[in-house]
């Protein structure tokens, strides 16, 4: 059964957009998972159940202007901390936070909650994880949403040798740069550049990443470590973006400075686990009903340009794809209004 969530976890208050007076404000849970214990926010105690999973550096909070809005509208919204985030378990062993695992997360939340499927909407890792899961598990998640990751079926190369071979190719990457997967896959090494100053690099990176603060095209890409540098030395400086207020930040900040970064970095130590645990569904589509949405000026529609001409294969059930104009990475913050549109017309459509 659920229990309440742990003194210091963001209260409701916490969660600024206003919805209805009857929707009810939100619920914080600990729900019993593989991980040990997973962190729910939960907003609508009825309706069909839609789950939504952050990305990286992120927590549940990604979803403040979702949750209300989703309630609203009949659902019941639960946003969780994936695991190694926030309030939600984080095990020891790096091998702990391969793909499989975070679908059976995901599993035993919606049991925990007392239903027996729900509808996935994931941004960024997040979208990956979501994606996972309706593939291997169509039996408990019956529609899925990306926002910012298109889906790649497993299968192709492993994934270490194809961010290795990123470093120095094209515009971006210059002679001698690291990949910032590759700089983030080696135990220890992110940690020491973020945890001295968690608030500071985690601005710079949302700044790195959003419109209206990313660099410049003929900037280096943020996206790329110099040799004996810091992936931090290319974010912007003393800037916010416009949908990241300082309380905002706060949250984020508060969270990673208490549970340090290890936990979230390990889901980029895991690709090539993933890889060898996906072998046998290589090239497999999702086919349960989809939905896509990423920003227009979010390098990773450049790097997944052939993942998204591929969906009529790989997402079969596609009922809409939504690029955003002017919009970076972070979508459901950035364009929390259009993306609660898209959201909420696209649930309505699905089957009951």
């Amino acid at each position: 059964m659920p229990s309440p969530s742990p003194a210091g976890t963001p209260d409701a208050a916490s969660v600024r957009a206003p919805g209805p007076a009857a929707v009810p404000a939100p619920t914080h849970l600990v729900l019993p998972t593989p991980a040990g214990r997973t962190h729910a926010v939960q907003q609508g105690r009825q309706g069909p159940l839609v789950l939504l999973l952050h990305g990286f550096p992120e927590s549940w909070y990604a979803w403040r202007h979702q949750l209300p809005v989703l309630a609203a509208a009949g659902y019941r919204a639960v946003a969780i901390d994936v695991r190694g985030y926030g309030r939600s378990s984080r095990p020891d062993a790096v091998d702990a936070y391969r793909m499989l695992e975070l679908v059976a997360d995901n599993v035993a939340v919606v049991e925990a909650l007392g239903e027996r499927s729900a509808v996935l909407v994931g941004h960024d890792w997040g979208a990956s994880i979501a994606a996972a899961s309706a593939l291997t598990r169509p039996d408990v998640f019956r529609a899925v949403g990306l926002l910012s990751v298109p889906y790649t079926p497993p299968g192709g190369p492993r994934p270490s040798e194809v961010f290795a071979a990123m470093a120095g190719e094209g515009a971006e990457g210059g002679a001698g740069e690291e990949f910032y997967v590759s700089y983030f896959q080696r135990p220890g090494r992110a940690e020491a550049e973020i945890e001295p100053d968690v608030r500071g690099w985690l601005a710079g990176f949302y700044a790195a990443l959003s419109a209206g603060t990313m660099p410049a095209p003929d900037a280096p890409a943020p996206y790329f470590v110099s040799p004996g540098g810091t992936l931090r030395d290319r974010f912007p400086v003393g800037v916010l973006p416009s949908w990241l207020e300082e309380h905002d930040l706060d949250v984020y900040a508060g969270e990673f400075e208490r549970t340090g970064m290890t936990g979230a970095l390990n889901r980029y130590r895991n690709m090539d686990r993933d890889w060898a645990d996906l072998a046998g569904r290589a090239n497999a589509p999702v086919t349960q009903p989809s939905l896509f949405i990423g920003g227009e000026r979010d390098a990773s529609l450049a790097w997944l340009a052939d993942a998204l001409t591929a969906f009529p294969k790989t997402l079969p059930g596609l009922l809409g794809s939504h690029i955003l104009d002017g919009c970076g990475h972070f979508v459901q913050q950035e364009r929390p209004d259009e993306t609660n549109r898209i959201l909420l017309d696209w649930l309505a459509s699905l089957p009951v």
